[in-house]
């Protein structure tokens, strides 16, 4: 059956997916061709995400552990889970528009998407977000455009929310506040970035790893060794037991690191948790600090900004203030975040030395070239 006219076969793409668990690899697809208000986008550039993706390539992900009910929306543990192969990863891609059936996306338009490490994709402006890259950026940082700077934004949003209120803006909840950053990876430096750039008091980053914490010295930004909340609260004391951050943006998916962030607040302070746990929270001790310091976690994913600010902070908008960083910080991103740029071939073995811990340094940011 002809595969190359949009026909009902579709149009064949290579896309880096999982056979099954610990298997990665390069599979075969299709996607429609574009039909009316819709365009082709070739890829050139796709982001990895180490943790999401490691996870569905070792199969620890809840979704492949769990039966998930969207509409209680609650895992369980009897009923179907997600199964393989998985044909789709990835959420941070830039691309050229090679053909084009809307006014809304002229061939020759560089976008950033979030649809996967995949060769091509037809994209519909009107139902999914697609975001011009402007060309005095450089191209490859289009693959923070489209999830995951917005992603970082919206962490501030859920602070603002928080600290200051639904009608505030993107800075308010960080402005003249003591920020902690647990973890040093590319959420977390990107959102240090960000709270640097909106007026934050202070900035600290948690991190252990030495190339994390040399990455983030780079960036200019001053760090303590995770788990050291001691140091923290001997950083920033306001008053007679009134010690630690303002603020912590938990950016690391791991129980200790949450720890961390409530042992370092300060009385009524509050914990954004933008980590994916898969192993619970054992290290977490909601009698001590969370309960004695009146303390708050709220969750800041990227399905939803806080309530009350949806009007406000639709996706594109969570793209411009990521291209407002981006703009000022650009070249420091790209020299001290991505690490690692290879070609698709070279994808899935990539993703088979991550899952294994195979990597004696891991990326701080992969990117896939096509």
């Amino acid at each position: 059956m002809e595969a190359t006219d949009g026909g009902p076969a579709g149009r064949p793409v290579r896309t880096l997916g999982v056979l099954a668990p610990g298997e990665p690899a390069l599979l075969d697809d299709t996607e429609p061709a574009p039909g009316p208000g819709q365009a082709w986008v070739a890829t050139e550039y796709s982001g990895v995400s180490a943790g999401t993706e490691v996870a569905i390539v070792r199969g620890t992900d809840p979704h492949h552990a769990l039966s998930w009910d969207p509409d209680r929306r609650s895992f369980t543990a009897d009923g179907p889970t997600a199964g393989y192969p998985v044909r789709q990863l990835g959420y941070m891609e830039v691309g050229l528009v090679t053909e084009s059936r809307t006014p809304d996306l002229a061939e020759g338009t560089r976008v950033a998407m979030a649809y996967g490490h995949r060769t091509g994709r037809c994209a519909d402006p009107a139902a999914v977000p697609v975001v011009p890259v402007p060309g005095d950026l450089d191209p490859l940082l289009g693959v923070y455009l489209a999830q995951m700077g917005p992603i970082c934004v919206n962490g501030l949003l859920h602070a603002t929310a928080q600290l200051a209120g639904p009608r505030g803006g993107v800075g308010d909840g960080v402005r003249d506040r003591h920020v902690l950053v647990t973890g040093a990876g590319v959420i977390g430096l990107l959102s240090a970035l960000l709270a640097v750039r909106h007026g934050a008091a202070d900035v600290v980053v948690a991190e252990s790893a030495p190339g994390r914490r040399a990455a983030a010295a780079a960036l200019g930004l001053d760090t303590v060794a995770a788990g050291d909340w001691a140091e923290v609260k001997r950083r920033w004391r306001h008053a007679p037991g009134d010690a630690g951050a303002d603020l912590v943006l938990q950016c690391r998916g791991h129980d200790t690191d949450l720890a961390t962030g409530l042992k370092a607040l300060r009385p009524q302070g509050v914990v954004v948790d933008l980590g994916f746990y898969q192993a619970g929270a054992a290290a977490v001790r909601l009698g001590e600090e969370f309960h004695h310091n009146g303390l708050s976690v709220v969750c800041a994913q990227i399905s939803r900004v806080p309530r009350g600010m949806a009007a406000d902070w639709p996706r594109r908008a969570l793209a411009e203030a990521t291209l407002d960083l981006l703009r000022e910080r650009g070249d420091d991103v790209r020299r001290h975040l991505v690490t690692d740029v290879v070609a698709l071939e070279d994808g899935p073995a990539l993703l088979a030395d991550l899952a294994a811990r195979r990597l004696p340094a891991p990326p701080l940011q992969a990117v896939l070239r096509f």
